[in-house]
């Protein structure tokens, strides 16, 4: 399924539901549990329009009964589940060895699936953020989202620098909105910088940057590449292996629909598996599992992403990460990024309608964006928001006037999308 050009789209409802219509993954609608309008602040018992899966993705309805299984060993089987339940718990991380890597573009190895976004930055960072007196800097968005404000900078004080002169906020040029590729590559040039740590995808804007050239430049120039995926995976294509990117962390609870607070992800490049010389926080998971159980007091990293880990697996919250990764690999990201790619552009090509009182902040070209659009209202921006909401609209938003809509191309439809829009041109009318 290609691109479908701007210039064949229309505005009436019957060209959003004849796309339906041709939609090859749109049976996939039918494996979430979508909200009722009334239980998210609309009326009535259809389901809701969902644009917030940038948020929190959607709940599978396999997802049950795989934590049900879970209880059910632990129950009959208690201890001996480790090693005899249905899915053994002893190696339990291992099922998303290859499923995960092909998520985010990693050979098996590279990627592991453990502990949350934030923690997984920090414990990264012990490895890869080892500032000397002459490259010291880390290089993030100035829109960054705030838990990577607070990391960044709480691990410059750690080292006993200041963050306002260790942490780099790259900021738009005056009067415009996203950030332009040639700045960023002049930044991540400066000899002083130690660690480039981008969100991938951008919260606020919906910016997807150009990642691979990125890379490139930051590694040329001495410096680690690395990136927050947190709105990239389960949204855009990616090739982590072959572009070079030093490491990585994500969450599992936005697109990829694995649950509030799911655990989230790691990628450590193959180049970095065996090095010695690398500082880590171990931990009893982390070491060679031949040698786990002799219990002795010296750590031996596993090989690969795997050697980072610390904990063992939280099986009651990694069943749910099962579920969702299946549907995933089922679809296939090629063909959820043709899906988006038409998803967004029919949403771009219906907001067009509402200029100039909707303008939309993301950026118009396919490879810089993924599916969410970013959209500034106008006036009281939540007095917009409580009025989709009414209508049986589920946005994000964010301070004072921005509406994030992402159609999420696993189980939003083009009807959803064209709802969307007619829903928001009514909550403009005077």
């Amino acid at each position: 399924m290609g691109a479908m050009p701007a210039a064949i789209y229309t505005p009436d409802e019957s060209a959003a539901l004849a796309l339906d219509e041709r939609d090859p993954l749109r049976g996939f609608r039918e494996r979430f549990h979508i909200p009722a309008a009334g239980a998210v602040g609309g009326r009535g018992g259809e389901p809701c329009i969902y644009l917030a899966g940038n948020s929190l993705g959607l709940m599978p309805k396999a997802t049950p009964g795989a934590v049900q299984q879970e209880l059910d060993d632990w129950r009959t089987l208690a201890v001996e589940a480790h090693t005899s339940g249905r899915d053994p718990w002893f190696g339990y991380h291992e099922q998303f060895r290859e499923v995960g890597a092909r998520l985010v573009g990693a050979v098996p190895g590279e990627a592991v699936m453990m502990n949350s976004l934030t923690v997984n930055l920090h414990l990264l960072f012990v490895s890869f953020y080892r500032p000397t007196r002459e490259r010291y800097r880390i290089v993030i968005e100035d829109s960054a989202f705030p838990s990577d404000s607070y990391a960044v900078a709480s691990q410059a004080r750690f080292h006993g620098l200041e963050p306002a002169d260790a942490v780099v906020r790259l900021r738009p040029r005056e009067g415009e909105r996203t950030l332009r590729t040639e700045d960023i590559l002049r930044a991540v040039a400066d000899p002083s910088v130690a660690l480039v740590w981008l969100g991938a995808v951008n919260y606020l804007t919906g910016q997807w940057f150009q990642m691979e050239a990125i890379t490139r430049a930051a590694r040329e120039a001495g410096a680690v590449a690395g990136w927050d995926l947190a709105h990239a995976a389960g949204n855009v294509p990616m090739k982590l292996h072959d572009w070079g990117v030093d490491v990585a962390a994500w969450c599992s609870y936005k697109y990829l629909s694995a649950g509030p607070g799911a655990v989230g992800g790691a990628f450590i490049h193959e180049r970095h598996a065996q090095r010695p010389d690398l500082p880590r926080f171990a931990g009893w998971w982390g070491n060679d599992p031949a040698t786990r159980f002799a219990m002795r007091p010296e750590f031996i990293p596993r090989e690969g992403a795997d050697g980072w880990q610390v904990s063992n697996p939280p099986i009651l919250s990694m069943a749910p990460l099962k579920t969702s990764l299946a549907i995933f690999a089922e679809a296939g990201m090629q063909a959820l990024r043709l899906k988006s790619v038409q998803l967004t552009g029919y949403l771009e090509f219906l907001l067009r309608q509402l200029a100039p009182r909707v303008q939309v902040v993301t950026p118009a070209e396919p490879d810089q964006r993924g599916c969410h659009l970013s959209l500034m209202v106008p006036g009281e921006g939540r007095a917009v928001l409580r009025g989709l909401k009414e209508a049986g609209i589920v946005c994000d938003f964010r301070e004072p006037n921005i509406i994030r809509a992402a159609p999420v191309p696993l189980y939003n439809t083009f009807h959803d999308v064209w709802r969307f829009a007619s829903g928001l041109q009514r909550c403009l009318m005077p």
